[in-house]
């Protein structure tokens, strides 16, 4: 499926680890450039060189951090001063806060909105113009399982990737005459420093996938043209079952799940 980008341009951010490292991965195997965008500078580089010696495509790295309101307009910039043709953007930069709401600080908060809300629309806002004229281009915009219903304790994150799975679907519509296609993948738990990062009880953690196996769900559906992906089977039936249930029995169980044992 990487083979729609062979010798195409294409940017991740937050490859540095997890799903974001297994896209940039298997999009240079299939013979992508790369623009690697994340706050690690190590961890790029080591992913650019691997590129670039296992399957001799070129790979920028660029150290930034999405949650400064004025860094998605440094990418753009930096990719018109090196040429780069942006065709495939992966909106994969996010993160969580997990906990009650009103123990935890606004800050951070605020950070994630902007992380995982504001710059994948402004990303996306500065790059799809350039895709719009050449009639062709790709998006894909990693979202959650959390996107399909309320989970207390980790509300706002839930709320953020909510938002991505709408705005891309939407935008996928929109965006289809012009030969441009987005596309939602929405994992479950998977094997990344996700909840190490968040602060997620273990038991939040339900057989958790691998992000080599996620992001070859994702970009497969990409390129198949699909609009949503849903990483696993489990997870497929989970959102299913809750579009039957009242949303406030679905609620009581995320709580249960969610709820960290000092909190109970």
């Amino acid at each position: 499926m990487t083979q729609r980008w062979r010798d195409k341009w294409a940017l991740v951010t937050g490859p540095s680890a997890g799903i974001g490292r297994e896209l940039a991965r298997q999009l240079a195997a299939g013979g992508a450039h790369l623009l690697l965008v994340a706050r690690r500078r190590e961890r790029m580089e080591e992913i650019a060189a691997e590129a670039r010696a296992k399957h001799g495509v070129r790979a920028e790295v660029l150290v930034a951090d999405l949650s400064q309101p004025e860094t998605p307009q440094a990418i753009f910039d930096f990719t018109r001063e090196k040429r780069i043709e942006v065709e495939l953007l992966v909106n994969n930069a996010g993160f969580g806060v997990h906990g009650e709401f009103h123990r935890r600080t606004y800050a951070r908060f605020a950070e994630m909105v902007q992380v995982n809300v504001t710059a994948v629309v402004h990303l996306t806002h500065l790059f799809l113009p350039a895709m719009i004229e050449r009639r062709r281009g790709d998006i894909l915009v990693v979202s959650s399982t959390a996107a399909f219903q309320a989970v207390p304790y980790i509300a706002t994150y839930a709320a953020t990737k909510a938002f991505e799975l709408v705005w891309a679907e939407a935008l996928a519509e929109e965006l289809a005459p012009f030969g441009v296609r987005v596309c939602a993948l929405c994992p479950g738990s998977t094997s990344t420093e996700f909840q190490q990062i968040a602060g997620s009880p273990p038991n939040a953690l339900r057989v958790p996938e691998t992000a080599e196996k996620v992001a070859r769900v994702g970009l497969r559906a990409l390129a198949a043209g699909k609009r949503v992906a849903i990483s696993g089977g489990r997870n497929w039936v989970g959102v299913q079952a809750q579009r039957v249930l009242p949303r406030a029995a679905v609620s009581k169980l995320a709580a249960r799940l969610f709820k960290k044992d000092e909190e109970k």
